[in-house]
């Protein structure tokens, strides 16, 4: 079990990485239109509709990376007062109840949209850029199967918790 949320964490650590490197990609990005725009006087057409894209990237790639870290928001009125093991508990409880029955749903229908996507040929109509719309809605989906296997490596570790009384 160890090994599993090793690897499953392996995997959050890399997307999150790859979502950094998106980041800077994207502050490049809108370094240049600044430029273009105010210095140039010469807009692009382009950097509005990648930068959404590169947002989603970094948003659904940092997903896993964040649950790993516990960087997701909580509200933790009463979980912060529980012994380490009673915060277990609580979460196991709460993977059941909310984290795995969402991200199921989320990665259907983002998979669902994604499909239609593909199929219906459609386009970002934001700028004139019409750059194809299903990598985008791809890259959501990925970023939301992603965070499945982060929960499951932070369900074993929860419970290894819980049964021996010590962290992996």
């Amino acid at each position: 079990m160890r090994k599993t949320a090793q690897v499953f964490e392996n995997i959050s650590e890399w997307t999150g990485k790859v979502a950094m490197w998106f980041c800077l990609f994207l502050v490049l990005l809108l370094t240049w239109e600044v430029f273009m725009r105010y210095v140039l006087g010469r807009p692009t057409i382009y950097s509005y509709e990648i930068s959404t894209m590169m947002g989603v990237t970094i948003a659904a790639g940092g997903l896993a990376f964040a649950h790993k870290y516990h960087g997701h928001v909580r509200v933790d009125v009463f979980w912060k007062n529980l012994s380490p093991k009673g915060q277990a508990i609580a979460d196991v409880i709460g993977a059941f109840l909310f984290f795995f029955p969402l991200i199921s749903v989320l990665v259907y229908v983002a998979g669902k949209w994604t499909a239609r996507s593909i199929v219906e040929h459609e386009i970002l109509t934001q700028t004139y850029l019409y750059p194809p719309a299903w990598p985008v809605r791809a890259v959501m989906t990925l970023g939301f199967f992603l965070f499945l296997p982060q929960g499951v490596a932070k369900l074993i570790r929860d419970l290894y918790l819980i049964t021996k009384g010590e962290q992996i």
